[in-house]
């Protein structure tokens, strides 16, 4: 904890990352507040963070929680009072893309913008912004040898680039916007990868998801196409981490443990799990164009298989002096909660 920095706002609470961000804000002492849309879903996320906290009245001493929508103002004033930082994690994230891009791309820049401006009303001027590699990787020409940093941006108006893509380069462009205009507010974006590991709880995101359908079996083969890969606790743990050194105030951090190829994660899956109905071929164009008629999410990432589209997380590295659960065990950790927990 910080001299300054006590109690955080932590937007979009239910969140898969969200969940371990405020495990560890608790661990580290903070006093938390998270905020939802939906109330009711308060003393399952309670439960979820008692069963890993070391002190497990901490989920109720140390935090609570306050109901917002990224689409109305009502209460982010009183959210954010009595707060010093806000972790701005709320966003949309689905595992096919809509048909009107607006319909992610919408909340994303409006919650962020609605976020920050309440933030500085407030008088709260740090935040850590939940970004993604999204809003880094898509750019011409999609296929590159050397990986993206931080100073590359996703273009929103490219024909590759995905409705989620695009809301997550929007915000945190509008985000930098408020920053420049407001140089009081100290801001930093975490831009993560594929976000693996094990959820707290039975809630999990996209991510996971896919790793299930792998593990169900349900796909012929895989298409050749590659992910930047982190745990969910090292994205966490770079959320916290920023928050606490004054060097990331102005940065993009990347967060990512280092790319896999599809191919390369079901050959993990199926040496990890052999008796297991896991594909490990690798999909030609032509059956991903068929397969994709039918399939909203590989018809959304149709145009990058095959591209060599990864980041380099080395600016982070250095920066955090951070160290990253690798990439395969990553996965696995995915793996392992999914089947112990009977959703594969």
């Amino acid at each position: 904890m910080t001299a300054t920095t006590q109690s955080v706002l932590v937007t979009g609470a239910s969140g898969f990352i969200a969940r371990h961000v405020l495990l560890q804000l608790l661990e580290r002492g903070y006093r938390v507040r998270g905020s939802l849309r939906t109330p009711a879903k308060a003393e399952a996320i309670r439960k979820d963070l008692r069963a890993h906290l070391g002190d497990p009245a901490l989920a109720d001493t140390a935090l609570d929680f306050v109901t917002l929508d990224l689409t109305a103002d009502a209460g982010w004033p009183e959210a954010l009072a009595g707060m010093d930082a806000l972790i701005h994690t709320a966003s949309p994230f689905p595992l096919s893309q809509p048909r009107d891009p607006q319909v992610l791309i919408r909340p994303a820049v409006e919650g962020t913008r609605r976020a920050l401006e309440a933030a500085l009303a407030a008088g709260v001027d740090r935040v850590v912004l939940t970004s993604s590699v999204a809003a880094v990787l898509t750019s011409a020409p999609l296929d590159r040898a050397a990986p993206r940093t931080e100073a590359d941006w996703t273009d929103p108006d490219h024909p590759a680039t995905t409705p989620y893509g695009a809301s997550k380069t929007l915000a945190e462009r509008a985000a930098w916007a408020i920053a420049a205009a407001h140089p009081a507010l100290k801001l930093t974006t975490v831009n993560p990868g594929m976000v693996m590991g094990a959820p707290l709880g039975t809630e999990f995101g996209s991510s996971v998801g896919l790793v299930r359908r792998m593990m169900r079996g349900g796909d012929p083969a895989l298409p050749r196409m590659v992910f930047d890969v982190v745990d969910v606790t090292d994205v966490a743990r770079m959320h916290v981490a920023a928050l606490e050194t004054p060097a990331t105030i102005g940065e993009r951090l990347i967060c990512s443990a280092g790319p896999m190829w599809m191919p390369e994660m079901g050959a993990a899956l199926k040496k990890a799990y052999p008796d297991r109905r896991i594909p490990t071929r690798v999909a030609p164009y032509w059956l991903l164009w068929l397969i994709a008629r039918f399939d909203p999410a590989l018809r959304s990432v149709l145009p990058i298989c095959g591209q060599h589209m990864v980041s380099d997380a080395g600016h982070a590295r250095r920066l955090l002096d951070f160290r990253f659960v690798p990439p395969e065990r990553a996965l696995l950790n995915t793996a392992a909660h999914l089947v112990a927990t009977g959703a594969v």
